[in-house]
């Protein structure tokens, strides 16, 4: 019973560890580029933070949101469990900036 213990907590623990995040970060931006017209293309970017690793700037155009929330739905089932926690924050975060928006 440890053991199942341990390895789950070693699995949530490496869900979010920086390097998973920026990992997944870039699968998803390079999705939403995919998808995006490519006049967008340029308009969607993330830059990891070099003293502070968690923190990750998103930079998307309003018009490029739909395509990164495409994006980060279309591979959440493949995260880990903590990632995938994260990256439904950052769909609630984003959808929150664009409400403000519409106000």
């Amino acid at each position: 019973m440890f053991r199942k213990m341990s390895s789950d907590i070693t699995g949530l623990k490496e869900g979010l560890d920086p390097e998973n995040i920026a990992l997944w970060y870039n699968k998803v931006i390079e999705e939403a580029k995919e998808m995006a017209p490519p006049w967008l293309v340029d308009k969607i970017g993330v830059k990891q933070d070099p003293i502070l690793y968690l923190k990750f700037n998103l930079n998307i155009s309003k018009r490029a949101v739909r395509y990164l929330m495409m994006a980060i739905s279309n591979n959440l089932d493949d995260m880990p469990y903590t990632t995938r926690l994260y990256f439904l924050k950052v769909q609630e975060l984003v959808s929150q900036e664009m409400d403000k928006s519409l106000v």
